[in-house]
């Protein structure tokens, strides 16, 4: 044995016997407190991670990390290419292929919550195949987004200064300071912050929507009640490339890659349950008020968008010409053209608030999905240290030192890397829905093979194992059209954007390459519903809860309370919102 790790386990250490238990695919001797590894990488009692964040940590981050400028800026390019009908529809449809996403993995999540997130679900119930390639296309995504965030935190800020005045990498240098600070501090002051950054999200959204409801009823300065004058003139769909019928289909389904890049981060809880605190509980109700959330924030924030600003708008117009910041929302030309003046400046605040959060969490993602590729043996053993705090500081290292690219926004072309980022990132995310959604198919048919009942799961999916096929039909349908522009452009105007189209579809390839290199190279198979393995590690997280309920049970008992009061005043009243 070298550092308590073994590279096979002798037949009496299976099943565990007296003076062990299992924990993940290892198990750990009682008298010396050592892991014992069963197959694949793993890690110590010195390299595991910590289970800081809590219940209202873990909603907040669910929530907060899907809330950016996808939604608050990305918005206004659709309505204008494709009218209010068209991005409440794709919209409304994105948004629940994401809810059965999230339910496809909240019902793994729940009965085994891993360090390893989905891609030790993909490894696991599936193929270890598909969890090298989930994982590191996953990571690749958070590498790219992060840079993304950054730069597009430095236009913001060109909103208030000029780049002739001050260099846009002095800004990016800041921020990227501070977020490695936040993620180096550990996981406690990492959940806490964010949870804070993601309550301000929530009720900036919030007061921009009860704002557009106001606007659209006639409560403005101006005391004109649009309603939905727009939605009749110019009407609720726009041809877009093609005139007719086929331009106004070309016109929403170019809405619904802007919805997906809208809603890419929500998925990110997955990762979080291995340092969540009881997340049998937190991650189903995380997953369940997701429908709500998506309902309010998004589906709720486009209607009433297309009911104040009109999609033939020269403000808007003028407004998708602009980098990003306040002058790139259409919520400000709504606020613009009802006649309120200075709260733009207050907006442009909330959406670097925004990006700030964004690239804040996505460093975090990145860096505990480099930990858990390396837990599981697909990266360098090096990646799954960690300090006394519990923070994988190899893995954050490696994953900032990729936020680097952000300094590509110093040059004039910045507008143009943030698109090309934003395309590679699409693409990617789809490709984690993908596997999460294939994953979930897997898992359900072992559990229907191996006589499981529902009621032995935490959480079971709402459409079960038919919901996840129907979202992956059109997951995989979005991700081979999302650049169709290209084609099209390319016959009517006989040129070929090669730009947009390998940004746009490497992703592709790369996977593919990943997967198939992979299974070439390491010989695996594809496991049967009949073998996949549901009990290892389960009884520690057995215990885990327990002992935290029964935790929990004492500390109210001694403080004399019955479940009432404030804390229950939050979670009945408040919690569903935050």
């Amino acid at each position: 044995m070298n550092n308590g790790v073994r590279d096979s386990v002798s037949p009496d250490l299976w099943p565990p016997g007296k003076g062990q238990h299992q924990m993940g695919e290892k198990y750990i001797d009682s008298d010396q407190d050592r892991p014992v590894q069963i197959r694949g990488h793993e890690i110590s009692a010195e390299e595991s991670l910590h289970r800081g964040l809590k219940a209202r940590h873990i909603t907040m981050i669910a929530i907060g990390g899907a809330i950016g400028t996808g939604l608050i800026i990305g918005t206004g390019a659709a309505l204008l290419r494709a009218g209010p009908g068209s991005i409440f529809i794709a919209y409304s449809v994105v948004g629940f292929v994401v809810f059965l996403v999230m339910a496809a993995l909240g019902e793994m999540a729940a009965y085994l919550p891993m360090s390893a997130g989905f891609t030790g679900y993909a490894t696991r119930f599936c193929d270890p195949s598909l969890g090298f390639a989930l994982g590191w296309t996953y990571w690749f995504k958070y590498i790219i987004v992060t840079p993304n965030q950054l730069t597009a935190a430095a236009l913001v800020i060109q909103y208030w200064v000029d780049r002739d005045r001050v260099n846009p990498g002095v800004f990016i240098t800041v921020f990227l300071v501070v977020i490695v600070c936040i993620n180096y501090f550990g996981i406690k002051f990492f959940g806490e912050f964010e949870f804070w950054l993601s309550s301000l999200k929530v009720i900036t959204i919030v007061g921009v929507i009860i704002l557009s409801l106001v606007i659209a009823l006639g409560g403005g300065p101006d005391h004109d009640r649009r309603g939905f004058r727009y939605w009749s003139n110019p009407g609720a769909f726009k041809e877009y490339i093609m005139e007719g019928a086929s331009g106004r289909f070309l016109g929403f389904w170019s809405t619904m890659v802007t919805a997906v890049f809208a809603f890419l981060g929500t998925e990110l809880v997955g990762v979080t349950v291995g340092e969540a605190q009881n997340p049998r509980k937190v991650v189903p109700r995380a997953i369940k008020l997701t429908f709500y959330r998506i309902v309010i924030f998004y589906v709720l924030s486009v209607l009433l968008l297309g009911m104040c600003v009109s999609s033939s708008s020269e403000t808007l117009k003028a407004a998708t010409k602009a980098s990003t910041g306040a002058s790139a929302s259409p919520f400000v030309v709504a606020i613009t053209d009802a006649g309120i003046n200075g709260l733009d400046h207050v907006l442009n605040g909330a959406i670097l608030m925004f990006v700030f959060s964004a690239s804040n969490s996505d460093l975090y993602i990145a860096s505990r999905t480099l930990y858990g590729l390396a837990a599981s043996g697909s990266a360098p053993r090096i990646f799954t240290r960690t300090d006394a705090r519990g923070v994988p500081i190899y893995a954050l290292g490696a994953s900032a030192m990729f936020a680097l690219l952000a300094y590509l926004n110093v040059s004039t072309g910045s507008a143009k890397v943030f698109t090309y980022f934003v395309n590679l990132v699409t693409m990617f995310g789809l490709e984690s829905w993908i596997s999460i959604l294939v994953t979930h198919i897997f898992f359900v048919k072992a559990r229907r093979a191996q006589h499981m009942p529902d009621s032995s799961m935490p959480y079971v999916a709402p459409l079960g194992i038919w919901g996840s096929y129907g979202a992956l039909a059109l997951c995989v349908l979005v991700g081979l059209t999302k650049n169709y522009s290209v084609f099209v452009h390319m016959e009517s105007y006989g040129k070929f954007d090669y730009e947009n189209f390998i940004t746009g579809y490497i992703g592709i390839p790369v996977y593919l390459a990943l997967l198939f290199g992979h299974k070439f190279w390491t010989k695996s198979k594809t496991i049967k519903p009949h073998e996949a393995d549901f009990l290892t590690g389960k009884d520690v997280i057995d215990r885990a809860e327990e002992e935290f309920l029964a935790a929990k049970a004492a500390q109210r008992e001694a403080k004399g309370g019955n479940g009432k009061g404030g804390g229950w005043f939050y979670r009945t009243f408040i919690s569903w919102l935050f």
